[in-house]
Formats: structure tokens, sequence, C-alpha cells
């Protein structure tokens, strides 16, 4: 691809429920963009700083515990996880989708994802529906980044 950050946009829920139910082996990464991501193909580990074989990323998967449960409510979680992310680690970071192969873990479990291909970017205000998703169910249920007591 000869400029991988010029993606088509998924901007709405439901678009990428259907990209999910339709294709297997999809992974969402929060980052400056495949450009960038591209040029290196390996994350850090933040806190040691040590190389990872490949990019860190989240499967968009449906596992089969899910059962037949709403695949929109599986994809909003998987956005809302990380929804932190972009204030975390400052301006510029943004979700977007990729196909790859896993090629080991790291740190906190995440696939590192190798032989990427960029697919698409996730608009915002996808991630606003995932909230609102997310907010709509019973259970207590928060980003994985959470403050301490």
């Amino acid at each position: 691809m000869d400029a991988p950050d010029e993606l088509l946009v998924v901007g709405t829920l439901a678009e990428l429920t259907a990209l999910v139910e339709r294709d297997r082996g999809l992974y969402v990464r929060w980052s400056r963009g495949p450009a960038t991501d591209l040029a290196a193909a390996s994350s850090v580990d933040d806190l040691t700083g040590v190389p990872m074989p490949g990019l860190s990323a989240n499967p968009l998967d449906v596992e089969r515990w899910w059962q037949e449960r709403p695949v929109a409510l599986w994809v909003a979680r998987r956005l809302y996880d990380y929804e932190h992310l972009p204030r975390e680690k400052g301006p510029g970071i943004r979700c977007w989708v990729l196909r790859g192969r896993e090629n080991g873990r790291g740190p906190d479990n995440e696939p590192l994802v190798v032989d990427v291909r960029p697919l698409c970017w996730i608009d915002p205000a996808v991630i606003d529906e995932a909230r609102a998703e997310v907010a709509r169910q019973n259970g207590p249920w928060g980003p994985l980044r959470r403050t301490g007591g």
C-alpha cells in the first residue's frame, strides 16, 4: 500500500459490526496510524522499553462463549476497553482495523501482530456509540484503565 494512512473510514458501530461478522482475523489498534506503525512493524513495552515482535493489537473476533449475544455489544466492548489510549498516549492516537498474523503476546497478554494489512480507520463517532452501548448495560463495566481506590 503506497499511502497506508489513506484508508476508508468506518463511520458507525453498525458498519464495524458488519465487518466483524463478515471477516475473521481482524484486530483493532490504537496508534498514530499505519504509516508510522508499518515503518517499525514493532511495538515497544512502555515499562521496559523492550521492542516486541509485532504490533500490539486487540482481536475483534467474537469468542464462542459469547454465544448468541449481540455482536455489536462485543465490538463496543473491544473499543471501549481501550478508549482511554488517545488521552493517555497523546495527540494523534487513532483507532484502526487491521488484518495480520499473531506472532506472540505482549506483557498485557495482547496479541503481537505481524504481516499487517491496514483495512480502515474507525471514526471517533463509533467510539461514542461504543460508550453509549456500554452505558446501557446493567453491570459495572469500565475501560481497562481504572483508577485505584
